[in-house]
């Protein structure tokens, strides 16, 4: 069979091991490192000075990315191959040196590449991927919320739309003070303009904030609140990232 890179390396990668058969003309090497950034720089310097053409290794994890990275900010050509694909290749892989049979099959043009894109958007993909995880959790937290307040019979959620929005942070933090909720207190509030949007009137706003609150409950609310707000602001600095 016509080989198809008269200079190649297979990788395998580990956690703390990096396992790197390098393949020029007749000769080859084999080299160990570890996974420290100093570590793979040497090993790309040491691909680079073979003037290596081609690098392969196993989509292991995500142990291969900082890998791949450092050999894709040497200039060198690399590939990531799916495991699944490598083991439908007929021939053995039973040697404790999976980087030689993964150098030969590159070498023999047998290995299909994996899909990797570009570093920035790799990068995006990261940075959408913790955007929807603070998603989720500030969903939960309001979810939590919404039931403490339900546990105290405070109907929130039947009378303002967003129950993290403005209108509902106020009437929020006066009812967590401890105050009495009557009518006078909702008017003022409504002529201070920290009560708008809001459909229902006085008196069913009254009939719904009154609820029953225990000084754990108070806390926890607060805790909850603080969160939430943390939250916020984890994913306005997260949107200007992606921005």
């Amino acid at each position: 069979m016509e080989k198809v890179y008269s200079r190649c390396c297979g990788i395998d990668v580990h956690k703390k091991v990096i396992c790197a058969h390098f393949k020029f003309g007749r000769k080859e090497e084999y080299r160990e490192f570890g996974g420290t950034t100093r570590e793979l720089r040497e090993m790309a310097e040491w691909l680079k000075n073979g003037k290596c053409e081609m690098i392969a290794m196993e989509s292991t994890g995500s142990y291969w990315k900082p890998v791949y990275n450092i050999l894709e900010e040497s200039g060198l050509n690399v590939i990531v191959v799916n495991a699944q694909h490598m083991k439908n290749v007929p021939g053995r892989k039973t040697d404790a040196n999976d980087a030689n049979w993964i150098c030969d099959l590159l070498q023999n043009g047998l290995l299909m590449p994996s899909y990797v894109p570009e570093r920035q958007q790799r990068e995006l993909r990261e940075l959408m991927g913790y955007r929807g995880s603070l998603t989720k959790t500030q969903s939960a937290e309001l979810n939590r919320l919404q039931k403490i307040l339900e546990g105290a019979n405070i109907k929130l959620s039947g009378t303002v739309t967003n129950i993290n929005g403005k209108t509902s942070r106020n009437l929020l933090d006066y009812v967590l003070s401890g105050k009495p909720v009557d009518l006078v207190q909702i008017e003022k509030m409504r002529a201070e303009h920290k009560i708008f949007r809001v459909k229902a009137t006085d008196e069913q706003l009254v009939s719904d904030l009154e609820g029953s609150l225990t000084d754990a409950q108070r806390s926890l609310i607060r805790l909850v609140l603080k969160h939430i707000d943390e939250l916020e602001n984890s994913l306005k600095e997260i949107d200007d990232l992606i921005d």
